[in-house]
């Protein structure tokens, strides 16, 4: 297969990516009301994280955009590492923001473990998916293909965080409806977009000259250094 050099469009939609996983996990802290819904800040951000992955499968190919989630992977871990040694860090004696500094970067372990494997899980599905989809189609369809893929990615990413993070602590008949609230907020935020982001992958194939077709992919989430 064809090896992608990573060209000055690749590298910046890679660089948003990291950005909106890093600003995601930040403003989640946050819990907004949109109707009679209450969710976490992020929605506005973190749904942008797919849409970029769909953008890269569809260009790019599933081996770029399974490099682009483990550099993410690694961009969120260094920033949550370097947020939690600034809590260690003993205040200066005049500053009195050290309670507003842990209840926004203080993140708790057992919601921090939820999203980082939640963040896998979904973004991997919706990589595959996407990527076998187009060569079963020979590339056309490609908004549906966005729709799907989505749907099944963010699915996988609300079930799998939910449940990791709340079980026990919420009845799972809440739970169980919370999961198609959230999944069904960013699918709807990732629908609607789905024709800039059809005419971005369509302007990069023309501008890059490549449109890759997974079609000897090896889909280990594990490899970053071969498609």
């Amino acid at each position: 297969m064809r090896t992608i050099s990573p060209s000055f469009p690749l590298m910046a939609l890679m660089g948003l990516f990291v950005a909106g996983l890093v600003i995601s996990n930040i403003i989640a802290v946050k819990l907004v009301a949109l109707g009679p819904f209450i969710l976490p800040a992020a929605v506005v951000v973190f749904p942008i994280t797919y849409i970029i992955g769909d953008v890269v499968t569809e260009v790019y190919g599933y081996a770029a955009t399974r490099r682009m989630i483990w550099v993410g992977f690694l961009g969120n871990l260094f920033a949550v590492l370097a947020a939690w040694v600034g809590g260690l860090l003993p205040p200066a004696p005049f500053w009195t923001e050290q309670p507003a500094y842990q209840a926004i970067l203080g993140f708790a372990p057992r919601l921090l473990f939820a999203s980082f494997i939640a963040y896998l899980v979904g973004e991997f599905a919706n990589a595959v998916v996407l990527a076998r989809m187009k060569v079963r189609t020979r590339g056309r369809w490609m908004l549906p293909r966005f729709w799907i893929s989505t749907v099944v990615g963010e699915t996988l990413d609300s079930a799998v965080f939910l449940t990791l993070a709340f079980w026990g602590a919420i009845p799972p008949a809440v739970l169980a409806g919370l999961i198609p609230t959230h999944a069904g907020a960013k699918i709807l935020y990732e629908i609607l977009i789905s024709p800039l982001s059809g005419a971005l992958a369509v302007a990069l194939k023309r501008m890059e000259g490549v449109d890759v077709f997974d079609e000897a992919t090896r889909w280990n989430p594990f490899l970053v250094t071969e498609g």
